[in-house]
């Protein structure tokens, strides 16, 4: 047997040579397949179901036996005892490839197209850009007086006041251009001091891009950097999430994986460049053109980007290796675009608080200088700032995965067919819900006549979800389903009880009790977390609670306000403040000012580590349970009396 094998995948038609012994999940990740592996494949989430497509395939030049896969494992034997609808099927994780295969990837192991809310909400922005067009008329040279191409340029610019020097990747240029013009420039001068394009002299538009990078999407708004108009706008799936779908998934990648940080950054710069090339494409521009790009992310997307490794970040103390903002030519970085392309990215504030979060502070400044205000982007790990009379203090909190639909038993991300809302009649438990994509209830004539299939449920849906039971008595304080109030409605897998929340034959979607413990234990964290700051600046209220993110977008004020996931906030006082990370990439991007403002800001933040706070143990314990008001109370028991009733 050959060390190289092929494998083929279905219905992508994606084939990549793998080296035998490898992981299906390893050879589909190199592939550029993407297969759903909540936990980085370690067994443990038991997402990435396969089938083996045996037998011969002409299309492929394959045949396909048993032999050409490693047995079945004790984890897989003991998954199909446990779910008979998994036999014939295999964890990609758990299979390693001895031949030549044809893989078949379900619909349900496939990772879905994200749900893209990072639309940037037009904004009324300053502008001072970095980037200056100056028109230049070159003196003609003679045998007496013949000076070289780059100082007859930079004396004509220092006539116009500005002293500049001339960067080495134009040199090999500028001579053609000189001629081909006869000496009429356009030049483009960054910072006032460094010239970093030329053009034919006359009418030009240069552009700049804000870019947020997001564990799980990608988001571009491109800019006219004179004028400061939005002229192009696109998102797309971060490609690392084949590696992972959490930060941590990935950060274990890399420590498991000889190489995989190459493999995350390649891949994140990679769907970079093609989103930049089809924004130029887009616009009719060359390369030269666009000449700014500001970059915002969180500490491990951040170092990814640049290449340095994110391990440390994985592990106390969480150290990072550069906090503060850093200017990189895309020629240093490798990618292909104009050299002197700078890629900027806003400094962090701690180990788990990032650039986005300042990008997010810098959008909200006014109003956090100006009142009391909570700000919160809520993922994997909550990043958290209060600011009141002056002050600004900054911790995160590990929410976990469970608020973006991971470690749900039939959670899903924000993808199209996530049920996102969800409302439960007090008196008949009869469950209505809304998923992403549709407008209209699952109730409704046209939610049939689209023929939509919910696929499973996100994190605002959840959220819905257990407010709706806790009102509707299906659970207690303490977050135990109370089975007796419709027995009908539950049933056990293994030793969990689940409630039936969708009934769509095989593929119907439940809540189980680990799902509601999963919940509980995200928003104690949060809240936690909250309290902690809340201490430090003696704050017992808040003026305002500006949620950031997209899973924030998502969220229902309401929801946030009866789960108690902000401690003493009401529904009045939430606002959901969108890609409020985009908003400050985009007037860093545009105002050179307001670099210096954010720069200046996060060196005065004072961050807290919430691990070695003796009271986030107390704060986390008694945030576990569900608050319940008079009102509910006496309408569970109404319900239930009803239920009661021969």
């Amino acid at each position: 047997m050959e060390d190289v094998q092929q494998v083929c995948f279905t219905p992508s038609g994606r084939q990549f040579k793998g080296e035998a012994g490898d992981t299906l999940l390893q050879v589909a990740q190199d592939a550029g397949v993407a297969i759903r592996s909540l936990c980085g494949g370690y067994g443990q989430c038991h997402q990435c179901w396969i089938e083996v497509s045996e037998g011969s395939h002409p299309k492929f030049g394959v045949d396909c036996k048993p032999e050409n896969v490693s047995g079945i494992t004790s984890l897989e034997k003991q998954l199909i005892i446990d779910n008979p609808s998994y036999k014939g099927k295999r964890l990609a994780c758990q299979t390693c490839i001895q031949g030549d295969l044809v893989i078949d990837v379900p619909e349900d192991s496939q990772e879905h197209k994200a749900y893209i809310s990072k639309k940037n909400a037009k904004q009324d922005y300053s502008i001072s850009s970095s980037i200056t067009l100056l028109d230049c008329t070159l003196e003609e040279s003679t045998l007496d007086e013949n000076p070289s191409a780059s100082e007859n340029l930079l004396a004509q610019l220092e006539k116009q006041g500005v002293k500049a020097s001339i960067d080495f990747n134009l040199l090999r240029g500028l001579q053609p251009l000189i001629h081909e013009t006869k000496g009429n420039l356009t030049v483009a001068v960054r910072d006032k001091n460094q010239i970093v394009a030329a053009y034919p002299q006359g009418s030009h538009k240069v552009f700049g891009g804000a870019i947020d990078i997001g564990s799980t999407t990608l988001a571009l708004y491109v800019y006219d950097l004179k004028d400061g108009e939005l002229v192009f706008e696109s998102s797309a799936m971060n490609p690392q999430i084949r590696f992972g779908e959490d930060l941590m998934s990935r950060v274990s990648y890399v420590m498991m994986n000889k190489g995989g940080d190459e493999k995350l950054t390649a891949a994140v710069r990679t769907k970079i460049t093609e989103m930049l090339h089809e924004a130029c494409e887009n616009l009719e521009i060359e390369w030269d053109k666009l000449l700014e790009v500001v970059l915002v992310g969180n500490p491990i997307m951040h170092h990814i980007f640049f290449g340095i490794s994110p391990v440390e970040l994985g592990q106390a103390p969480f150290t990072l290796s550069i906090r503060s903002w850093l200017d990189v030519d895309a020629k240093d970085l490798g990618f292909d675009l104009h050299p002197k392309t700078r890629l900027s990215f806003l400094p962090l504030i701690a180990g788990h608080v990032g650039a986005d979060t300042a990008a997010a502070y810098l959008s909200q400044m006014d109003t956090m200088h100006s009142e009391t205000t909570l700000l919160v982007d809520i993922g994997t790990n909550a990043e958290i700032m209060l600011a009141k009379d002056g002050r600004v203090y900054a911790t995160s909190s590990p929410t976990g995965p469970a608020f973006e639909g991971a470690e749900i038993s039939s959670g899903v991300r924000a993808t199209y067919g996530a049920i996102e809302r969800v409302r439960i009649d007090k008196d008949t438990l009869k469950v209505r819900f809304k998923v992403i994509g549709c407008d209209a209830w699952s109730d409704e004539p046209d939610y049939e006549m689209l023929k939509m299939h919910a696929v499973g449920i996100c994190g605002s849906g959840i959220i819905e979800a257990i407010v709706a039971f806790a009102e509707a008595g299906i659970i207690d304080q303490s977050g135990l389903f109370v089975e007796s109030i419709a027995p009908e409605l539950f049933s056990k897998k293994g030793n969990t009880s689940r409630f039936l929340l969708v009934e769509q034959g095989d593929k119907s979607i439940y809540v189980e009790q680990v799902d509601i413990r999963s919940i509980q234990l995200a928003k104690a964290a949060l809240s936690a977390g909250v309290s902690i700051l809340m201490d430090y600046l003696e704050c017992t209220e808040f003026d305002k609670v500006l949620l950031a993110g997209a899973f924030g977008a998502h969220l229902d004020a309401r929801y946030v306000a009866l789960l108690d996931i902000i401690p003493t906030s009401t529904a009045e006082k939430i606002i959901s403040v969108g890609n409020a990370a985009g908003v400050g990439a985009s007037a860093a991007l545009l105002d050179v000012n307001k670099r210096k403002t954010i720069i200046d800001a996060v060196d005065k933040v004072v961050k807290i580590e919430t691990a070695t706070e003796p009271k986030f143990q107390e704060y986390f314990v008694d945030a576990m349970k569900f608050s319940v008001s008079p009102v509910k109370q006496q309408q569970t028991k109404k319900v239930r009396r009803r239920k009661r009733v021969p």
